[in-house]
């Protein structure tokens, strides 16, 4: 059972989202919040899976209540919700520890989907979206972790970044997907990220990626 918190300062889409989440298989809402402090201390007590967290709250934002559950050793997956589409939001959700970034008008099938695919650890980034922000924000540091890929894994590390899948990865590499699924573990392990979403934000950081790439 994956276990949901949902953080919104809207008691409607609070409402909403509450008996989407309620009347899928294997999904269950713990608790609501009503902003970002609100979703800290509820996360705190209620141990969800993932959180659906609004941007825009009163007392502390959706960012700032993010960074501050994916800052713990056991903090939850967090999916940042808002109603607009802008570069900054989902640049700024992912630096901030986020693992997918959702507008608040997407069908029920796809808010369904990215419960469930960050809880299995993996990024929610639309290749486009990927695309805009690589294009958009230029590498500003570099990680010294980087050395410690090997040549293989930085070429998935790339590849992460475009936005591909496991599959997509192990086409482009000629190898299976179980040994893509082994560099992705080595990587994350090497780089010291949450998920995918994390790899994303390295990857351009350090110019891995570029829009040449994509």
């Amino acid at each position: 059972m994956i276990r949901v918190l949902i953080a919104d300062d809207e008691p409607s889409i609070r409402s909403s989202l509450r008996m989407l989440v309620d009347s899928e298989a294997g999904m269950e809402v713990v608790g609501e919040a009503t902003d970002g402090t609100d979703a800290v201390e509820r996360a705190a007590s209620l141990h969800p899976d993932v959180v659906l967290m609004d941007v825009q709250m009163p007392r502390m934002s959706g960012l700032e209540a993010t960074r501050v559950l994916t800052g713990k050793p056991d903090g939850p997956r967090v999916i940042v919700l808002t109603m607009f589409d802008l570069d900054e939001y989902v640049y700024e959700a992912l630096r901030a520890g986020a693992s997918g970034f959702l507008l608040k008008n997407s069908p029920p099938g796809e808010v369904l989907h990215a419960v469930r695919v960050t809880h299995e650890g993996n990024a929610l980034l639309a290749p486009e979206v990927t695309k805009r922000l690589i294009r958009r924000f230029a590498p500003v540091r570099e990680d010294h972790r980087l050395g410690h890929l090997t040549a293989r894994e930085r070429e998935t590390l790339a590849l992460i970044g475009q936005g591909r899948s496991n599959a997509e990865i192990a086409d482009d590499l000629f190898v299976t997907v179980t040994t893509v699924r082994t560099y992705v573990s080595r990587i994350l392990t090497k780089l010291q990220a949450r998920d995918r979403a994390g790899l994303v934000v390295i990857a351009y950081e350090n110019g891995i990626v570029t829009p040449a790439s994509t």
